[in-house]
């Protein structure tokens, strides 16, 4: 298992919320707005994505501590920029800073979400072997 995780990594993913990623739909709330699962797995989406270009096929990676702080509601049809950047590296550990955000109109972009994600380097095949 050969990783390389540069300290600069980091992507950015759009993602427009539709009715599927509301609370009422993933069981977080009745309220028809981003429910907090789906905006944390879309940050968990950036941080793999951050890391995709530095893990040879072998490897992947898996979440194992998550801190979240949904700050701000939005609705149906908008659309949200999630930023994952590599604030620390220990071995196989990688943590990331995330953040999220979206726009209303023309408006100045809202900060709906910060945390932060760690995930850790695992050979594929070893880590599917250990399963039950």
């Amino acid at each position: 298992m050969s990783t390389h995780l540069p300290p600069a990594a980091e992507a950015r993913l759009t993602f427009t919320v539709t009715d599927a990623d509301t609370a009422a739909a993933v069981g977080s709330g009745d309220l028809d707005v981003l429910g907090t699962p789906r905006l944390l797995a879309w940050c968990e989406a950036a941080t793999c994505a951050a890391l995709a270009d530095h893990l040879d096929p072998a490897s992947t990676s898996v979440g194992t501590r998550v801190a979240l702080e949904h700050r701000a509601a939005s609705a149906v049809g908008a659309a949200v920029e999630v930023h994952a950047s590599l604030v620390h590296v220990d071995g196989r550990l990688a943590r990331f800073s995330v953040a999220a955000e979206h726009r209303v109109g023309d408006g100045a972009p809202v900060l709906i979400g910060t945390g932060e994600v760690t995930r850790v380097v695992v050979d594929r095949e070893r880590f599917l072997a250990r399963l039950p």
